[in-house]
C-alpha cells in the first residue's frame, strides 16, 4: 500500500528558481558591472570578497550575484531578508558565521531588502564587518544614499544594478521556454508582448512565461498570440514602489517635461505613473505645483486650469477623470514659462527668516478705537482708489528704512511681459512724484538675503 504522503506530488520549483544562473557567464544583462574588466568580473578573477550594495530594481540578479559569489569564493552563504528578520535572526547569523569560522571557511552574509533594517539592526552589523568575520551583501531597491546608514555604506562598495533591456529577456525568454515548453510555440509579437509586460524584470518574465503556459495547455493553444497573452495575464502594475525611488524619478520626469514644453514626454510620463498605479489625485496636486512653479504669471489660466483638471477627476473617477488631467498637462506643457513668483517667494521667505522684526510702518497700520487713531495708526494713509489711475504714487508699503528688494522680477514671456510694462510705467509715476517707489521691485538690485531657490 502506498502511504499518502509518498503519493503526493512534490511541490513544483518556480521557473525562476530553476532558471537561476549556475555561473557568471549565465547572468544576462548587467554588462557595466559583468563584462571583461569591469569591476564584479575583476572581483570574481580576483577571488577576493569586499563588501557592497547591490542597488537596482526588482529581479535584475542581486541575489544571484550574491549566491554565485559565495560559490566562486568557496564562502558559506547566509541569507536574510530584512523584510522578515529581526535581532534574533541577525545573531542567529552570526553565529553561523563563528562557527563556518572555526571550520576555516569565511561567510557571505547577504541582506536582501536592507532598507528595510533600521539604523540599530544597520549598526548591528558594523563590527563583524570591521572584523572581518563576514562579507557584507547587500540587496535594495531605493537609493542607499538615504536608506543606508553612511557608516555602513562607507565600509561597502554600492554598484547600480540596471533594468533588464529586451536584448537580455529575449535570450532568458529563449533559455526559459526551452526549459519550461519547448512544444510551445510563440509569435514573435507574442514573445515581445510578454517582454514588455515584463518591464526589464527577469523574474517578472519566468512567472508571466508560467502563466501563459498553464493557460495555453488549458484553452489548447498552440502557438501562442499576442491577444492570448492579453487575455490571459490579468494586467500587472508597472513596476514601482508607490513611495520609492522609481515613483519619485518618474513625477520628476513628469515636471521636467512639463517645465521644457514637451506635451508628448509630458504625456508619456502622466500615463506611465497611472498605468504604473499613481493616485491620480496625487498627480493632480502635482500639476497644480506646476502651474504656480513653473508658469506662474505668464499665464494665470494655468492654476485654474489644474484645479478644474482635479476638481473634474473628483466628480467624474477613473477612467473618465483622467482625460481632464492629460488635458491640463497638455496646457502646462504649452503654456508660457515663468518662475519669476516661485523665485520671489522663496528670495522673500529667506529675507524674512533671516531679518529682525521690522515694525509696521504707522501710516499702514489698522486703526479701529481712538486710541489707536490718537497715536497715530493710520495717519497720512492715501487711498489708492482716491488717487489718479487708483495709484498712489510715491508712497511706501515697506517697513521704514527697508530698501525695495526687487525680489519679483517678470520674465519677458506671456502675461508678464505686460505686468513688467505696468510696473515701469508705475514706477515712472513714483519718480515723479518725487516719493520712494513702491514697484521698483521691477528692476532693483535684490538686497541681500534673496535666496534664489532655482527649481
Amino acid at each position: 500500500m502506498i502511504d499518502l504522503f509518498e503519493a503526493l506530488e512534490s511541490p513544483r520549483v518556480p521557473l525562476a528558481e530553476r532558471m537561476r544562473p549556475k555561473s557568471l557567464d549565465e547572468v544576462a544583462g548587467q554588462a557595466h558591472l559583468l563584462g571583461p574588466g569591469k569591476p564584479l568580473r575583476l572581483a570574481f578573477a580576483a577571488r577576493k570578497p569586499h563588501s557592497m550594495i547591490l542597488w537596482g530594481p526588482p529581479g535584475v540578479g542581486k541575489t544571484t550575484l550574491a549566491r554565485l559569489m559565495a560559490a566562486g569564493f568557496d564562502a558559506e552563504f547566509v541569507a536574510l531578508s530584512a523584510v522578515f528578520s529581526g535581532v534574533k535572526e541577525i545573531r542567529e547569523a552570526i553565529q553561523q558565521a563563528q562557527a563556518a569560522k572555526a571550520r576555516g571557511r569565511h561567510t557571505i552574509l547577504f541582506v536582501d531588502e536592507v532598507h528595510r533594517f533600521n539604523k540599530a539592526q544597520q549598526d548591528a552589523f558594523l563590527p563583524f564587518v570591521e572584523q572581518g568575520l563576514v562579507t557584507f551583501i547587500g540587496a535594495t531597491t531605493e537609493n542607499p544614499s538615504f536608506e543606508v546608514n553612511s557608516a555602513l555604506l562607507s565600509r561597502a562598495a554600492v554598484y547600480v544594478l540596471e533594468p533588464l533591456d529586451t536584448e537580455a529577456l529575449s535570450v532568458l525568454f529563449e533559455r526559459a521556454r526551452a526549459l519550461a515548453c519547448p512544444e510551445l510555440g510563440f509569435d514573435d509579437a507574442a514573445r515581445d508582448r510578454l517582454i514588455g509586460f515584463a518591464d526589464g524584470d527577469a523574474r517578472r518574465l519566468m512567472n508571466l512565461l508560467e502563466q501563459v503556459q498553464t493557460a495555453a495547455e488549458t484553452a489548447a493553444v498552440n502557438p501562442v498570440t499576442p491577444a492570448f497573452v492579453d487575455d490571459a495575464l490579468s494586467r500587472n502594475l508597472r513596476r514601482f514602489d508607490k513611495g520609492g525611488e522609481a515613483f519619485y524619478d518618474q513625477i520628476s520626469a513628469l515636471h521636467k517635461a512639463v517645465r521644457g514644453s514637451h506635451p508628448d514626454a509630458a504625456l508619456y510620463w502622466l500615463c506611465r505613473m497611472l498605468d504604473g498605479g499613481a493616485d491620480p489625485h496625487y498627480l493632480g496636486r502635482r500639476l497644480v505645483r506646476m502651474a504656480t512653479e513653473d508658469v506662474g504669471l505668464a499665464d494665470p489660466r494655468a492654476l485654474e486650469i489644474a484645479l478644474n483638471a482635479c476638481a473634474t477627476y473628483e466628480r467624474l473617477g477613473s477612467p473618465e477623470g483622467e482625460l481632464a488631467l492629460a488635458e491640463a498637462t497638455v496646457f502646462l506643457a504649452c503654456a508660457a514659462k515663468s518662475n519669476a513668483v516661485y523665485k520671489a517667494y522663496n528670495a522673500a521667505r529667506a529675507f524674512v527668516k533671516a531679518d529682525a522684526s521690522r515694525p509696521v510702518p504707522l501710516h499702514l497700520r489698522n486703526a479701529p478705537t481712538r486710541l489707536m487713531k490718537d497715536l497715530g495708526y493710520g495717519k497720512a494713509y492715501r487711498y489708492a482708489h482716491d488717487e489718479p489711475d487708483a495709484y498712489a504714487a510715491g508712497e511706501s508699503y515697506l517697513p521704514d528704512g527697508m530698501p525695495e528688494p526687487g525680489w519679483y522680477q517678470p520674465t519677458p514671456r506671456g502675461l508678464e511681459i505686460r505686468i513688467a510694462e505696468k510696473l515701469t510705467r508705475l514706477q515712472a509715476l513714483d519718480r515723479a512724484a518725487g516719493g520712494a517707489s513702491t514697484v521698483e521691485m521691477a528692476r532693483a538690485a535684490p538686497i541681500s538675503g534673496e535666496g534664489d531657490d532655482q527649481p
